[in-house]
C-alpha cells in the first residue's frame, strides 16, 4: 500500500503565510509527478502547483510569485510555501502524486491525500 498524508493549512488572514506539506509512505518504486490542486466552495478541483522529479514546476495563474512549491526526493515529500494570501485561496488543498509501487512496477497509479482546509480572512 501507498499513501499521501498531508499536514498544514489552517486559518490564516489575508497577506499571511502558511505552508503545506505532504509526505508518501508506504511501497514506493518512484515517485514521478508530485502536486496540489484545491477545491474552493462551488467550484470544481483546480492545478495549483506540479513539480516533476527533475525539479520543473509549473504554476496556476492567479498564484505565480506568491506560492512555491517543493519537494525532497530522498523523502518523498512536497511542500507548498503560499505567501501573499488571498481571501480567494480559500479551498480544501489536496495532494497528489503519480508514482509506481513496488509491488507493480509496471503501472503507474495517481494518489490523493484526505485534503487540507485552507482559510483565508479579510
Amino acid at each position: 500500500q501507498v499513501q499521501l498524508r498531508e499536514s498544514g493549512g489552517g486559518l490564516v488572514q489575508a497577506g499571511g503565510s502558511l505552508r503545506l506539506s505532504c509526505a508518501a509512505s508506504g511501497s514506493i518504486y518512484t515517485i514521478n509527478t508530485m502536486g496540489w490542486y484545491r477545491r474552493a466552495p462551488g467550484k470544481q478541483r483546480e492545478l495549483v502547483a506540479r513539480i516533476t522529479s527533475g525539479g520543473s514546476t509549473n504554476y496556476e495563474d492567479s498564484v505565480k510569485g506568491r506560492f512555491t512549491i517543493s519537494r525532497d526526493n530522498a523523502k518523498n515529500t512536497v511542500a507548498l510555501q503560499m505567501n501573499s494570501l488571498k481571501p480567494e485561496d480559500t479551498a480544501v488543498y489536496y495532494c497528489n502524486a503519480a508514482m509506481t509501487a513496488s509491488y507493480d512496477i509496471t503501472r503507474t497509479v495517481e494518489l490523493w491525500g484526505q485534503g487540507t482546509q485552507v482559510t483565508v480572512s479579510s
